[in-house]
Order: structure tokens, then C-alpha cells, then sequence
């Protein structure tokens, strides 16, 4: 299983380039961000001791949650 395992996550990054756009290619991005992602910035900016900004397109939105993650250590994959 442990080869199965490391094969899998071996293929996993070329598998994410095919699914994960970037945020500037949505073809949403420009629209307000949604109330999860405000929620979810919230929490973050609070932890971060930074200022939410509740004017944010869903892909600025999206590219702040990444940048607040990193600053706070929250919601980012830690290996399991």
C-alpha cells in the first residue's frame, strides 16, 4: 500500500494543475465574494490582527484566505 500511497501522491500535483484554476482565470472572480469566504476572512483577519476588507471580489477574497493561512498557520494541509 505504501508504494500505491506514494505513486498516488506523486501524480496528485499534476492532477491539482488540471482542477485548481487561479483565481484570476474565474470566470466568477469579479462578482463579491461569498458570505463563506467573508465568514472564513473574518476568522483569519482576527487571528492575523489584520483588517477585513469587505469589498473583495471572490478572487481577491480567495487570494487573501491563501495569504492569511500562511501568516496564521490555519486550514493549511500539515501533511495528513
Amino acid at each position: 500500500m505504501d508504494n500505491q500511497n506514494n505513486n498516488a501522491s506523486n501524480q496528485e500535483p499534476e492532477q491539482r494543475s488540471n482542477t485548481v484554476k487561479d483565481p484570476d482565470e474565474w470566470t466568477t472572480g469579479a462578482e463579491p465574494m461569498t458570505g463563506a469566504q467573508k465568514s472564513y476572512l473574518k476568522t483569519l483577519s482576527d487571528e492575523a490582527g489584520e483588517e477585513l476588507d469587505e469589498n473583495l471580489t471572490k478572487a481577491d477574497a480567495s487570494k487573501r484566505i491563501d495569504e492569511l493561512q500562511h501568516k496564521t498557520g490555519r486550514g493549511l494541509n500539515n501533511g495528513n
